[in-house]
Order: C-alpha cells, then structure tokens, then sequence
C-alpha cells in the first residue's frame, strides 16, 4: 500500500478555528490531520502554530471549502 503524500491546507494558531476548518472537511468526507508545530522562531516559544494536513489529491477540494468558509466570514 502506497502512503499518499500529506499537505498543509490551513494553519492558524486558534484552536476553534481549526476544529472549524477540521469539521467542515470531514462533512465533506475529505480525511484531514491536525499537526503541532511550535514556532521557535517568535520571542513567545510557547506559541503554537495548527496546521491541517490533507492528502495531495483531496488538496484542490479543501482549498475551495476553505475560501468558502473565509469569504463568508469576512463579510460577517
């Protein structure tokens, strides 16, 4: 079995934003990962960078799930 290549689709230090983003992939039966990644390079070490992870042929599909989301919040 031939492990499919993993790509990040989003990244945002809110966790509410991301279990957003996260919910509307699996709605939309597109399997997705969180993954950590602590940015060293801040003056805060604590800060902590999300980022949603989905294989490379389900990238196209999460990206317009997540622009539809992003333009309806921004004109909220």
């Amino acid at each position: 079995m031939e492990r499919s290549t993993r790509v990040s689709v989003f990244e945002s230090d809110k966790p509410s934003e991301i279990q957003l983003i996260k919910s509307k992939l699996d709605d939309a039966q597109i399997t997705n990962s969180v993954e950590n990644n602590y940015l060293t390079f801040t003056t805060t070490p604590t800060a902590t960078s999300l980022k949603i992870m989905v294989d490379l042929e389900d990238e196209k599909n999460a990206f317009e799930i997540i622009d539809a989301y992003l333009q309806q919040n921004e004109n909220q």
